[in-house]
């Protein structure tokens, strides 16, 4: 995820030759929060950015480091003795919306249990002279002086890059002093001078203790830590609200640290500019067409990159999840979550929002009934290619609508989706073939219609001559919910069990209520049945077994697997000049990036003798874009004499 957000201020001073301006470094320093008080989960060890390091700042033989020496940021982070802290989650956000040029680095210096006097410089070493001895140990790392290594450290860091702010975490042994805020700022102020920063340059952002509410024994200190920018006017507080603590009302579960990192991270990428550089990019590009009318988003710009926008002020964290990846999102000041994705390929996409563990539809866009659920999605245009998809301008547009039949078979009503050509309405004395169209599992009787654009494509061709006018049916096929394997049931035979039910409702119902109500061709030769994926499978199904009801078959991404063509459905390939003067146009189609095995499947056929077509849509996988293609390759090849 790439923000083109500036990486250093114009006001800082005339950088250093050899120093990265887009190298940035952030100093971390506090008590047991800071240094870390959760044991890191698996989770936390891995997928962390190289862009994302940490400075050692002393040595340690055992653990193999080196003083001043940078690593990736895998924690943990203050010694090898400590935990999770809220710089990791910090920096692994930071580096997630920052452009890929910018790398984020912290300086750590943080000791469990010290009052704020152990990183004051006039006052640490009589401070640490009246505390007990695991905290002279823990103070010993930095040879008794955490202040005085941490600005060691953070000079040498400042030979390759740019401070851009100071992470602080303490407070709790400090509870209800009113003098903390100006003994806090005389800390501020000692680094910024020690540093030669200006605090305009180096805003600080200072974290809330455990709440109260979660159980905090030090939860009234929030009052003064909420009031600090009274004291420091570039400070800026972190909320602790909701971040679980591990049971002793002091320190945080490794998910609070997690939560409180991502949150110092959106108030510093806010200062960075990022919510407003991103709605900024986002304008350059187009609405999405599949966003409901008076939104601004979604959009998608000119590389196909997708952002998007949804108000959320209570949520913790959002992500947009699309096409297999989750992209983090980044909430502004007025609680509105931007997100942008890497490029898109072209085509349609299902998404959804992740937020705080629950996904969600986005409420700025259209709706689909895919993956056995409501989505969202998104059409990733493909420029004049896609036209075939889109209703055009002088062509005549069909109807679809929505018909609720009665299927005795099952005993209750289900509901077909019925295309008519807009010539049907017209020409009252006109009959129409019908090709009885399938979509996959876990979508429902809208799909054809709703993501596939059926009518827009036939629409289209029947306008330019290449498709004959005809009738198209679309129900659910019984595949709408998730497959569950049956106990004791082969694999085979619980697979093929999967939408089984709908094979009477076609024939017993479906079919003889289609002919009933629209003025149909009732020969074989007038019936066409294709489908995709699962569709694809019951329509192999359906067609091989009743040649007698159906002279054309088309599967798009067909779910077929473990078919012995030379003896499935009784044999019906064996006697190839048989089958092929029945079957008037067989089809089977695919995309070059998906793996169902159905160009093998053709071979095998024409192997056999038998007449089948086959098409690859170049580029695609299993996603609705290989889907249209197909459809609009099979249909041109119907009933024509």
């Amino acid at each position: 995820m790439i923000l083109h957000v500036s990486a250093s201020s114009a006001d800082q001073t005339v950088l250093s030759v050899g120093v990265d301006p887009n190298f940035q470094i952030y100093l971390c320093l506090g008590q047991s929060n800071m240094e870390g008080n959760a044991t890191p989960e698996a989770c936390d060890r891995v997928g962390v950015n190289p862009r994302f390091v940490s400075m050692n700042v002393f040595d340690d033989e055992k653990a193999g480091w080196h003083k001043f020496q940078w690593r990736t940021a895998v924690p943990p982070l203050v010694a090898p003795q400590t935990g999770l802290t809220p710089a990791d989650y910090f920096g692994r956000r930071m580096v997630d919306f920052l452009p890929e040029e910018v790398r984020v680095g912290v300086v750590m210096a943080a000791v469990g249990g010290a009052s704020i006097d152990l990183f004051d410089k006039r006052l640490y070493s009589d401070y640490l002279k009246k505390q007990p001895d695991w905290m002279k140990n823990f103070a010993r790392r930095y040879d008794g002086n955490p202040y005085a290594c941490l600005i060691a450290a953070a000079r040498e860091a400042m030979k390759q890059g740019v401070i851009k702010g100071i992470l602080f975490h303490q407070g709790e042994t400090n509870t209800a002093d009113p003098t903390w805020p100006a003994r806090v700022k005389t800390v501020y102020d000692d680094i910024l001078a020690d540093l030669g920063l200006q605090a305009v340059d180096v805003p600080l952002l200072m974290g809330e203790v455990v709440q109260t509410d979660q159980g905090g024994h030090c939860g009234s200190h929030n009052a003064i830590i909420d009031d600090i920018a009274k004291t420091i006017p570039t400070a800026h507080v972190i909320s602790s609200k909701d971040c679980p603590q591990r049971g002793d009302g002091l320190h945080f579960t490794a998910e609070g640290y997690r939560i409180l990192g991502k949150r110092y991270a959106d108030v510093m990428l806010q200062l960075l500019g990022a919510p407003k550089q991103m709605h900024a990019s986002a304008k350059k590009g187009s609405l999405a067409e599949n966003a409901i009318e008076g939104n601004e988003f979604p959009r998608i710009d000119a590389q196909h990159r997708a952002y998007f926008r949804l108000h959320a002020p209570e949520a913790r964290d959002v992500k947009v999840d699309i096409c297999g990846k989750k992209y983090p999102m980044l909430r502004d000041s007025n609680g509105e979550w931007y997100g942008v994705t890497d490029p898109l390929v072209v085509g349609f996409h299902y998404y959804v929002f992740n937020v705080d563990g629950v996904s969600v539809t986005d409420p700025a866009c259209d709706t689909y009934f895919g993956c056995h659920r409501l989505m969202s999605g998104l059409d990733v245009p493909e420029g004049d290619e896609g036209n075939y998809y889109h209703p055009q301008q002088g062509v005549a547009q069909g109807q679809v609508r929505s018909c609720t039949y009665f299927a005795a078979s099952q005993g209750k009503f289900r509901r077909a989706m019925v295309y008519t050509p807009a010539e049907y309405e017209r020409n009252k004395s006109k009959r129409y073939p019908v090709l009885y169209l399938q979509h996959g599992m876990g979508e429902d009787e809208t799909g054809w219609s709703h993501q596939g654009h059926m009518n827009h494509i036939l629409d289209n061709l029947i306008a330019t001559g290449e498709c004959v006018p005809m009738i198209v049916v679309m129900e659910s096929g019984d595949v709408k919910a998730p497959f569950v394997p049956k106990g004791g049931a082969t694999p085979d035979a619980s697979r093929n069990g999967y939408g089984a039910s709908f094979y009477q409702v076609l024939n017993d119902d479906l079919i003889p209520m289609i002919d009933k109500t629209f003025r149909t061709k009732t020969d074989r030769e007038s019936r066409a049945m294709a489908g995709l994926s699962w569709g694809g499978f019951q329509s192999f199904n359906t067609v091989l077994t009743h040649l007698d009801r159906f002279a054309y078959l088309g599967t798009f991404s067909g779910a077929i697997f473990g078919v012995d063509v030379k003896t499935c459905h009784n044999g019906v390939f064996a006697d190839a000049d048989r089958f092929n003067k029945q079957m008037k146009y067989m089809f089977m189609g695919c995309g070059t990036e998906e793996n169902f095995g159905t160009g093998k499947m053709v071979n095998d056929l024409k192997a056999l003798g038998i007449n089948v077509t086959y098409y690859e849509s170049k580029g695609t996988a299993h996603e609705w874009l290989t889907w249209r293609r197909c459809l609009r390759q099979f249909v041109p090849h119907l009933f024509k004499k």
